[in-house]
């Protein structure tokens, strides 16, 4: 939808241009998250996924004047939607440098962390961007354009193997074996540089429903493009150097894989789901993170109602020990 400059939007505020604010993206879970953080008027906070800068605002408005928001967003586009605000400083880079880049501004702990990890409205709507299923456009995926490898060169190069596992882990794919034996066969025949090319490679092996199977192979796609996983992981590691005891972190995640890496962080401080389902196995670690709310928050029917994006949408919030 194009907003002219200015124009007052169905939430009464103006917008100032058409990816700004909530055009650009409706941050999910909004207050939850905004009162999970239990922001200090004078602390130090960190936006790990900035993106429309939607909860950055919130944070911002709880945030005194002598308080401080470190945002990171390694997606060039979100560079437009930074607000005209001293008590901001803003990082172009993935999420996982964040203990580097924080050092480097000379903040050795902060007050508490904020991670949104879904993909935003804008580049889900933007073709060219090749996160959609709905356009034609590059088969592409890249958060971060200054990175070389996108989804095209994964289709054209990665072997039987390396496709069917990530189809398989990171989309839960149900014939992911049967899709990868299927692509490395019809790439012989045909490119896939567009997703309507990519579309029509693998249309014979569609299963069920086309959009749901569609949604879960782009997905797999995604991930494995900008290594989130990894890059999950490295930011988890890293809270417990950065956030000082006392302070809180917020992860919204989106799909199972990511809910569980969070979890199991902060209830065992690792990646290992094997210490709690063994009995036999005593873990003497001491606890350094609490969850605020044992069982993850999920959207209300008033906002499933306004944003369906929001309706996979999962929120842990837990709070630094010592």
């Amino acid at each position: 939808m194009k907003v002219k400059k200015g124009a007052v939007q169905d939430d009464g505020t103006q917008a100032d241009s058409p990816t700004q604010g909530p055009l650009y993206h409706v941050p999910v879970l909004f207050d939850e998250t905004i009162e999970g953080l239990d922001i200090k008027p004078n602390g130090i906070y960190v936006d790990c996924t900035f993106g429309g800068g939607g909860h950055s605002r919130g944070i911002l408005e709880k945030l005194g004047k002598d308080g401080k928001l470190v945002a990171f967003d390694q997606d060039e586009d979100a560079v437009s939607n930074l607000p005209a605000d001293k008590r901001v400083v803003f990082v172009p880079q993935n999420f996982k440098h964040m203990h580097r880049f924080l050092r480097l501004h000379k903040i050795k702990q902060v007050d508490g962390v904020l991670a949104d990890l879904g993909v935003s409205s804008h580049q889900f709507d933007e073709g060219d961007r090749g996160f959609s299923i709905r356009f034609d456009g590059p088969l592409d995926m890249r958060m971060d354009k200054r990175q070389l490898l996108d989804a095209a060169q994964i289709i054209a190069t990665y072997t039987e193997q390396q496709l069917h596992k990530l189809f398989e882990q990171y989309g839960e794919v149900s014939n992911s074996k049967t899709l990868a034996k299927h692509i490395v066969s019809a790439r012989q025949q045909t490119q896939a540089q567009t997703i309507l090319q990519f579309k029509a490679m693998i249309s014979p092996v569609v299963k069920g429903n086309p959009n749901k199977y569609l949604a879960q192979v782009f997905q797999a796609l995604r991930i494995e493009v900008n290594e989130e996983m990894d890059a999950l992981k490295e930011m988890l590691l890293q809270l417990n150097e950065v956030v000082k005891p006392g302070g809180r972190v917020a992860i919204i995640t989106f799909h199972s894989l990511e809910d569980r890496l969070a979890k199991q962080f902060f209830k065992n401080g690792s990646f290992d789901e094997s210490e709690d389902d063994n009995p036999f196995v005593q873990n003497n670690k001491e606890q350094k993170w609490a969850l605020v709310n044992k069982k993850p928050i999920t959207a209300t029917e008033g906002e499933l109602k306004l944003n369906k994006r929001s309706r996979s949408a999962k929120l842990r919030v837990a709070e630094r020990l010592f």
